[in-house]
């Protein structure tokens, strides 16, 4: 269940988050500089300029009651769903806060790029879209996508298959004739698909790690990023 809606919410980013991790258990919580990795995010977020209500949508597991409590004390928006079935979490998280229109961001990612990341809303606000996403040029773990409600909802009724549970945006991507769907454009020293800048391993937290200590600002740019995390490997 959630915790009651916001007065606006036309446009709802929805940060899945689970302490559960296969690979890297209790990630979102681990410290990367003076920051958890969930903080990074929530600090990276509140640079959008478009107006968005967050909600972190974890599991009703207890190991993810921490969770609940992590969204008490920073004041944010949670919402528990079913652990395995991610499809479903954001289906009954977007509907039980009234969101016409999703940006789906995930806890594996301290170094979202929120320049892009508006830039991706503007393109997608602009062309009337139902899909929009920004992964096939940045960084891994440095983009986002954005889909309508009615998007996802199609996807929930339709996709039944495993992997359209487990990502939410698989049953859109197979079925493109489906939505109108587009893909923001990334050019110059960003343009970078090959380089990870994701959370899912232990060498990955430890770059992420350096990254943070070895950035020039709080906020570390994208390009900041890919400069260090080519040193670091």
């Amino acid at each position: 269940m959630g915790q009651g809606k916001p007065d606006w919410t036309d446009l709802g980013i929805i940060l899945q988050a689970r302490m559960g991790s296969l690979r890297l258990p209790g990630k979102i919580l681990k410290k990367i500089g003076n920051k958890t990795l969930l903080d990074h995010i929530i600090f990276r977020i509140s640079f959008l300029k478009h107006q968005a209500v967050i909600v972190l949508a974890t599991t009703c597991s207890p190991k993810d009651d921490v969770v609940r409590q992590y969204c008490k004390s920073k004041k944010i928006y949670c919402f528990r769903g079913n652990e395995e079935n991610v499809l479903e979490r954001y289906y009954f998280c977007a509907k039980e806060y009234g969101f016409k229109n999703i940006v789906r961001l995930t806890a594996d990612n301290p170094f979202v790029d929120t320049e892009e990341l508006d830039n991706l809303i503007e393109l997608y606000y602009q062309n009337g879209l139902d899909y929009a996403s920004s992964y096939r040029s940045l960084p891994v773990g440095v983009g986002a996508e954005i889909f309508t409600f009615d998007a996802l909802e199609k996807s929930y009724l339709n996709g039944k298959a495993a992997h359209h549970l487990e990502h939410v945006d698989e049953y859109i991507l197979e079925n493109i004739d489906q939505f109108h769907i587009d893909s923001l454009k990334i050019s110059g020293d960003k343009n970078r698909p090959d380089i990870r800048l994701t959370v899912d391993t232990e060498a990955d937290y430890k770059a992420a790690c350096y990254i943070v200590k070895n950035a020039p600002g709080e906020y570390v740019t994208t390009q900041d990023a890919i400069r260090l995390v080519s040193d670091f490997s």
